[in-house]
């Protein structure tokens, strides 16, 4: 049924008025339009909407990731916006940020709200 629908995702924010500025300008996404209940981005042709929702509490775990060419630059980019990825204690990621199990290499970094987001690089 839904094998030809367009897709979107959500990522929940407290405070869009802090959030949208990090999508845009620091993660370079495309803002495609905003309403009383979210600020719409181009997501590589997928709909990201950046939904308020006053009692959200961010969770750990990844909740947006892209697949990028060349990890270390891409963390470079983002250091230079000053983004940090997260390190986790005994993950076994380098100083980077970066962890890998041979077949792809992973960071993790927070929006300013605290959701987590990824960059992949396969290996």
């Amino acid at each position: 049924m839904l094998t030809n629908a367009q897709a979107m995702t959500f990522v929940l924010t407290r405070d869009r008025a802090l959030s949208l500025p990090f999508y845009r300008d620091v993660l370079g996404l495309t803002l495609v339009g905003e309403d009383p209940f979210a600020a719409t981005f181009d997501l590589a042709g997928t709909i990201l909407r950046l939904t308020s929702l006053p009692d959200h509490t961010p969770s750990p775990h990844t909740v947006l990731g892209w697949e990028v060419p060349d990890i270390r630059a891409a963390v470079a980019q983002l250091r230079a916006k000053g983004v940090e990825p997260i390190i986790y204690e005994g993950f076994g990621q380098d100083a980077d940020g970066v962890w890998s199990d041979g077949r792809a290499k992973i960071i993790w970094f927070a929006d300013p709200e605290g959701n987590n987001l990824s960059l992949k690089e396969a290996s």
